[in-house]
């Protein structure tokens, strides 16, 4: 404290009373954040008690990650430390979830022993904005259903929830699953695989039927070809044949078959199990042996 009845503080010894550097206080004074309220004669800064206050405030801030500019709005009165924080923590939150995915995408990169050109790939992909992901698979979508108005409303719902993101904290797992993903729905020959199950969809739909009349069929052939197994039928068995006939009665076979062959290929049963891992609910089986068994059969009563 300088000795002249003033209670006025150095820069020197408001650095010896709050731990701080002479070199962070003067930058600080520098940048407007702790004006100094007066001037020896010599032309040095001085500072109140009012000023280790404010000092104090001002380190608090700038340790929990507020840069100078926000610490001044809030100094002036322009904003408050309330407002301040809570727009701090949006920003943090956004950090976080692009650290873990950051997280996520170097470690299946050491998992999987990835080259340079597959890591960039990768990290491309994972980094995109969580609604530029959304974007990418919300378009796949639209691009399926345009113009079809009769598909069956289950099967909309159903497709329409499949746009989905990566989790906040996605494993590497999920970030594989994710990447490979966003590649398969971009890729315009799997779009055109999706587009022809959709359009059998709607051209096969009575518009008085029940929705979800679409999904109870193929379940219907799911148990089929799992029960015929279980028994061990031959696909090509007259027996598989009776079974056929008394599961679809009056339909075609040749067009059961048709899209049958359409629906149960392996690069669709690929993307159910990718979704079903980037929304975290593990890798359900994609029936391939079950569905396998009724084309079999179907395509045998075909060369009878």
């Amino acid at each position: 404290m300088i000795d002249d009845g003033t209670g006025l503080l150095t820069i020197g010894e408001l650095a010896r009373a709050t731990g701080l550097t002479v070199r962070t206080i003067r930058y600080w004074s520098d940048e407007g954040a702790l004006p100094p309220v007066a001037r020896s004669s010599g032309g040095y800064r001085l500072y109140d008690a009012g000023s280790v206050a404010r000092l104090e405030l001002i380190r608090t801030l700038r340790e929990l990650g507020l840069g100078l500019d926000a610490v001044r709005k809030v100094l002036a009165g322009e904003t408050t430390v309330a407002e301040v924080a809570a727009a701090h923590v949006t920003a943090l939150d956004a950090q976080i979830s692009s650290l873990k995915v950051t997280r996520a995408v170097l470690s299946s990169v050491a998992r999987r022993g990835s080259t340079a050109e597959e890591m960039t790939l990768m990290n491309k992909l994972a980094r995109l904005s969580a609604a530029e992901r959304k974007r990418i698979t919300e378009e796949f979508v639209e691009e399926l259903f345009h113009g079809l108005d009769s598909v069956d409303p289950a099967i909309q719902e159903r497709m329409r929830s499949t746009a989905v993101d990566l989790p906040q904290d996605p494993t590497p797992e999920q970030v594989d699953a994710w990447v490979e993903l966003a590649e398969m729905v971009q890729d315009p020959e799997f779009r055109a695989q999706m587009r022809e199950v959709v359009e059998f969809n709607a051209a096969d739909r009575d518009h008085a039927a029940a929705a979800g009349r679409s999904v109870w069929f193929p379940m219907r052939l799911l148990r089929l070809g799992t029960e015929a197994r279980a028994r061990g039928i031959a696909p090509e068995s007259p027996e598989a044949a009776a079974l056929l006939r008394e599961v679809l009665g009056d339909g075609d076979p040749a067009a059961v078959l048709e899209r049958m062959e359409s629906a149960s290929n392996d690069r669709l049963a690929r993307y159910r199990e990718l979704l079903s891992t980037v929304k975290g609910a593990g890798t359900p089986s994609a029936h391939r042996a079950e569905f396998g068994w009724v084309v079999a059969a179907l395509r045998a009563g075909a060369d009878r």
